[in-house]
C-alpha cells in the first residue's frame, strides 16, 4: 500500500545515543508507549461499542426494528474486521504517533454525524464507515508494542494492555447510558466523540514509533535476546511480503483465526445483544442494561492479567490457556439461559463470569498472531485474526437479532451456546503449539533488563 501522506510513514532512525541514555530513556519510552497505547485504544472502544447500549431507546425513537438495529451491528463488524486486516497493513507500515490520532479523529467526525440525522441508511452508512475507520486503532498498537517489548515478555505486556478492551468498554456503558438518560440517545454518540478528539491530541504528544527512530537499539539487544548479528537489524517488509509469506501462507494462523471466530460470537453476543436482552426478557431498565456492560468489561480486567502471566509462564501455549478459559464461558451462558427473570443479580454475577474468561482468549488469540509472524507483520496478523473474529460479530450482529426477531431469545441463546463449543473444539488444536524462541536456550541473567 503507497503512503501518499508523508506524515504517515515509518519515522526514519536517529543517531544512536550514548549507552548511558540508553539506559535512561529506554524505560522511559516503554512506559510512555504502553500507557499512550492504552488510553488510546480505549478511547476508541466509546466511539465504537456506544450503539449497543442504547440501541433500544434510539430504535423507539427513530421507529427502527430489531432486524435494522441487527444490520447496523453487522455492517460495522465485516466493516471493522476488513478495516482491522487493510489498515494493520497499512499500520506495519506506518508511523503510529500520527496513523493512531488520524483514525481516533475520523471515528469521531462518524459519531457526530450520526447523533444528527435521523435517516436509517445514512446511519447504516456512517456506522459502516466508523467500523472502518476503527480498525486504525489495533495496528498500531501492535507495532509500537511489537517494537518496544520482546517476544518473552509479550504475554504479560499485552495482558495489561489489553485491560484497554475492559476500561473502554466499561467506560462506554457508563458514559453512554447517563449521557443518553440525561440528554438523549444523540449524546451517547456526541459525549464519545469530543473525548475522542481529545485524546487524539494526546495521542501525538505521547507516541513514538520504533527504539531506533528515537536513537536506541531493537528492543532484542537491549533485552539481550538478540541471539544472531541479524536478529538486531531490521527492514519495513513490502505488502506482498506481509500479506503472503507473512500471514496467508502461515497454516497456524488460520487456525487461530478460526478460533477466533467463534469466540468473538461469544464475546459480542453478550456486548450487543445482552443489554437489550435484559430489557426484554429480565426486566432490566436503560441503566441496569448499561451496568450490565461495564459490569462484563470491569471482570475481564483480573482475568487478563493473569491469563497473560500464566502463557508466558507455560511456554507461550496461548491456545492452550484460551480453551480453559472458554469452558466457564459456556457453563455460564447456560446459567443465563435457565435463570428466571425476577433474579437480575444473578444475571450480573454470570455476565461477570463470561467477561472474566472470555476475554483472555480474545487477548491471547491476539498475540499468538505475533507470536507466529515477524513483528514487522503484527498489525498484518492480528488484522487477519481480527478479521475472521468480526466475520463472527458479523453473524451474530444479524444472525442473533434475526433469531429474536422470529423466533425468541432462547434459540437465540442456544445458537451462542453452540458457538463456544466449536470455539473449545478448535482451540484443543492449538493445545500443543507455542513460538519457536521457547525453544532456544533462554538469554543470559545479564542480558535480562525491566
Amino acid at each position: 500500500m503507497s503512503h501518499r501522506f508523508q506524515l504517515l510513514r515509518p519515522a526514519p532512525p536517529a543517531p544512536p545515543l550514548p549507552p548511558e541514555e540508553v539506559e535512561r530513556l529506554y524505560p522511559k519510552f516503554r512506559w510512555q508507549i504502553l500507557e499512550a497505547t492504552f488510553i488510546g485504544y480505549a478511547t476508541f472502544y466509546l466511539v465504537r461499542n456506544n450503539l449497543p447500549v442504547v440501541s433500544k431507546e434510539m430504535g423507539e425513537a427513530l421507529v427502527y426494528s430489531k432486524s435494522q438495529i441487527g444490520d447496523m451491528l453487522a455492517a460495522t463488524a465485516i466493516s471493522y474486521g476488513i478495516g482491522k486486516f487493510l489498515m494493520g497493513a497499512w499500520s506495519d507500515r506506518s508511523n503510529p504517533r500520527y496513523f493512531m490520532p488520524l483514525g481516533l479523529l475520523l471515528t469521531a467526525l462518524c459519531n457526530f454525524l450520526f447523533g444528527s440525522v435521523a435517516s436509517y441508511p445514512v446511519h447504516l452508512l456512517l456506522w459502516t464507515l466508523n467500523g472502518l475507520f476503527q480498525g486504525m486503532g489495533w495496528g498500531p498498537c501492535g507495532r509500537s508494542l511489537g517494537h518496544w517489548f520482546s517476544v518473552r515478555e509479550r504475554g504479560t505486556i499485552f495482558a495489561v494492555w489489553n485491560i484497554a478492551h475492559n476500561v473502554g468498554g466499561g467506560l462506554t456503558g457508563l458514559i453512554a447510558a447517563y449521557s443518553a438518560h440525561r440528554l438523549g440517545w444523540q449524546y451517547a454518540f456526541y459525549v464519545p466523540g469530543l473525548l475522542a478528539v481529545l485524546c487524539a491530541m494526546y495521542l501525538v504528544a505521547r507516541l513514538r514509533d520504533t527504539p531506533q527512530s528515537v536513537g536506541l537499539p531493537p528492543v532484542e539487544v537491549y533485552r539481550g535476546d538478540a541471539r544472531e548479528p541479524d536478529q538486531a537489524r531490521e527492514r519495513e517488509l513490502g505488502t506482498r511480503e506481509l500479506l503472503l509469506h507473512q500471514v496467508l501462507n502461515n497454516r497456524v494462523l488460520w487456525l487461530f483465526a478460526a478460533a477466533n471466530f467463534f469466540v468473538y460470537i461469544a464475546r459480542y453476543s453478550l456486548l450487543d445483544w445482552g443489554p437489550t436482552y435484559l430489557k426484554e426478557v429480565k426486566g432490566a431498565s436503560l441503566t441496569e442494561g448499561g451496568l450490565s456492560t461495564a459490569v462484563f468489561e470491569f471482570a475481564g480486567i483480573f482475568s487478563t492479567l493473569l491469563m497473560g502471566w500464566v502463557s508466558d509462564r507455560v511456554g507461550g501455549r496461548r491456545g492452550m490457556v484460551s480453551l480453559l478459559c472458554m469452558v466457564p464461558v459456556l457453563m455460564a451462558l447456560g446459567g443465563i439461559l435457565l435463570t428466571p427473570p425476577g433474579l437480575l443479580w444473578v444475571d450480573m454475577a454470570l455476565f461477570a463470569v463470561i467477561g472474566f474468561f472470555v476475554y483472555p482468549p480474545v487477548m491471547l488469540l491476539g498475540v499468538a498472531g505475533l507470536d507466529f509472524t515477524s513483528k514487522k507483520a503484527v498489525g498484518t496478523a492480528a488484522g487477519f485474526i481480527g478479521l475472521f473474529g468480526y466475520f463472527g460479530r458479523t453473524v451474530q450482529g444479524k444472525g442473533l437479532g434475526w433469531i429474536a426477531q422470529h423466533h425468541g431469545w432462547t434459540p437465540a441463546l442456544l445458537a451462542v451456546l453452540a458457538c463456544t463449543l466449536l470455539s473449545i473444539l478448535l482451540l484443543a488444536a492449538t493445545w500443543r503449539l507455542r513460538p519457536k524462541d521457547w525453544k532456544q536456550e533462554a538469554p543470559t541473567e545479564a542480558g535480562r533488563r525491566s
